[in-house]
């Protein structure tokens, strides 16, 4: 069943590159915000290209194992980085750069959650 657009509400979360489900044209600008999300050589895929849901699926899993790298990157810093002979201003320049990264990425995540469900539930993978 479509619910009528007055009562759709968006997620705080919701990506602003992304059109308000239901209106005109949405699903091309979440694939479109998708695919910005993925490396590039997935972007040609024929299967991601038709199926709106199968790209956000992918683009969940990439920004997930992106977060993990940025977690493990993080955790590893201070004891990997003074070996590589950086001055001590970098290395904390760095920790912070990861940290904020995390948070980018763990933002992304709730968005890229929130155009999927968007996607399945108006039955965008037909």
């Amino acid at each position: 069943m479509i619910m009528p657009l007055t009562s759709t509400r968006i997620s705080p979360d919701w990506p602003c590159q992304v059109k308000t489900p239901g209106s005109y044209d949405w699903e091309r600008s979440a694939a479109k915000w998708l695919r910005e999300l993925i490396p590039a050589r997935y972007a040609s895929y024929p299967a991601l290209i038709r199926h709106p849901v199968l790209l956000a699926r992918h683009a969940q899993l990439q920004v997930q194992q992106e977060i993990r790298v940025a977690r493990t990157a993080l955790q590893t810093a201070r004891a990997e980085l003074p070996m590589l002979g950086l001055p001590e201003s970098v290395i904390e320049h760095t920790i912070k750069l990861y940290a904020a990264e995390i948070l980018q990425l763990q933002h992304i995540a709730r968005s890229v959650r929130a155009v999927s469900e968007a996607l399945a539930g108006r039955g965008a993978g037909r």
